[in-house]
């Protein structure tokens, strides 16, 4: 009988994993890659009565602020990652083939650089059941149908010909074993991973692209265009590998508006726009990536929260916390005689027909090569405040569009906040324009 427990936590909002791994009979377990919200993992060990006596690090993360300086300071737990990761907190250094012995459970460590020179991954060894890898946690390397971007530690060639490497070395763990990686989708850390959460080396191996064909083949994948860089991300690495970096004060509820803040509205976007406050920024708490992208589009002030309730207000804090957006003043009820009026495809029509408005594509690059609205101009809403401020909208009335409304509502919050005269599509966007026979074109071969 197996003496593993093995626990793995999603943030569905960042697309980020985190792990518990331990002996349930010994009653100790180690934390990897803990989220900085790290209630509920401290609430797992209780339940199943483990003591967590260390924290192992796969990497230095870009996207997202570690939970390793909250488990060390409030409760004493030592931390161990790579020493290339040159940490300037207290650790003990990792090396390849380091073994964390917690009861009969073995993580033997396996350093893979190519996203971070100091990556590494973990085989997770029952010796109550065999000596052999039962499963690997695998960070930022290995995905479920994709691996880990090259391109944000150290110039993009050297990282992919490492990250090639450290691929295949993982597929030598055996096809049986199984895999949990670091990052689902909605994650910025690779561009085609599946929301699946867990896989198997032999699985990927016959159909990840990223384990076929030798290093060329691998290189000419990895070299080109990659998602955004994750917001904030010097802040967030610098915060992650410096001083240990403890809770945050929870978010109360204020009267007044302090000087210089910017409203976030976090309530539902029909919400935002029956009424807002003037100037206020929407972003749903409750929509996908919310984190990402408020990161992507606040000006560094500070924020004060608009929020149906108290439990929203303090979902929102505590993810903004999560992407180092730490200067929350407050939380206030949402609401206001500012109104944000969808515009409907119907309309979006008939505007385009009599030349009244600019409409404004603010997908990503990738999915506007795909097919998008012949005239459309391109402004991927994470770019749509800095654009609106240099001044590079010719102050004609605006559309805004993406793929399905939410990042369409987002983009005309902000620019309508720096304000421009924005009008989101908000029901089906270019899914739906298609869908009803709508003219797109390409900027590269169209699928069928």
């Amino acid at each position: 009988m197996t003496r593993l427990l093995f626990k793995q936590f999603l943030n569905d909002d960042l697309g980020c994993a985190s792990y518990l791994v331990g002996d349930e009979h010994a009653g100790v377990a180690v934390v990897v890659d803990p989220p900085y919200f790290v209630e509920p993992v401290l609430a797992e060990a209780e339940r199943h009565g483990v003591r967590i006596a260390g924290v192992l690090e796969t990497h230095t993360h870009a996207d997202h602020i570690s939970g390793h300086g909250r488990l060390a300071l409030e409760h004493g737990v030592p931390i161990r990652v790579h020493r290339a990761a040159e940490a300037t907190f207290a650790h003990e250094p990792l090396e390849d083939g380091t073994e964390v012995e917690v009861g009969d459970v073995v993580l033997r460590t396996i350093h893979t650089p190519g996203h971070r020179p100091e990556h590494c991954c973990f085989a997770v060894i029952d010796r109550s059941r065999s000596d052999e890898p039962w499963l690997v946690l695998t960070g930022d390397s290995l995905f479920v149908g994709d691996a880990g971007r090259p391109d944000l530690a150290v110039e993009a060639r050297e990282g992919a010909e490492g990250l090639f490497n450290s691929l295949r070395r993982l597929v030598e763990l055996g096809d049986g074993v199984e895999v949990f990686p670091g990052h689902v989708a909605g994650s910025l850390c690779g561009a085609a991973m599946s929301s699946k959460t867990s896989t198997t080396i032999g699985y990927e191996r016959r159909s990840n692209p990223a384990l076929e064909g030798e290093l060329a083949d691998f290189l000419a994948a990895r070299l080109g265009p990659q998602p955004p860089r994750p917001p904030n991300m010097e802040r967030i690495v610098e915060l992650n590998r410096g001083e240990l970096l403890g809770a945050q004060p929870q978010v109360t509820r204020i009267d007044s508006m302090p000087q210089e803040a910017v409203v976030v509205d976090v309530r539902p976007t029909d919400a935002f726009a029956a009424g807002h406050h003037r100037g206020a920024v929407g972003i749903p708490v409750s929509g996908s990536s919310f984190a990402t992208r408020a990161a992507f589009v606040l000006p560094e002030r500070p924020v004060v929260l608009h929020a149906a309730d108290e439990d929203e207000a303090v979902r929102a804090a505590r993810s903004l916390h999560t992407v180092a957006l730490f200067a929350t003043a407050g939380w206030q009820q949402g609401g206001g005689s500012e109104k944000l009026e969808p515009v409907s495809l119907e309309e979006l029509e008939h505007l385009l027909a009599n030349d009244a408005v600019e409409l404004l594509d603010v997908r990503e690059a990738d999915e506007r090569d795909e097919g998008h609205i012949p005239g459309s101009q391109h402004l991927p809403y994470r770019t749509a405040r800095a654009a609106a401020e240099a001044g590079l909208l010719n102050g004609r009335p605006v559309v805004t569009i993406c793929e399905s409304g939410p990042r369409a509502a987002i983009a005309a919050s902000v620019l309508q906040a720096a304000g421009v005269d924005a009008r989101p599509v908000l029901d089906g966007g270019i899914t739906e324009w298609r869908a009803r026979g709508g003219e797109t074109t390409c900027f590269r071969r169209c699928g069928s």
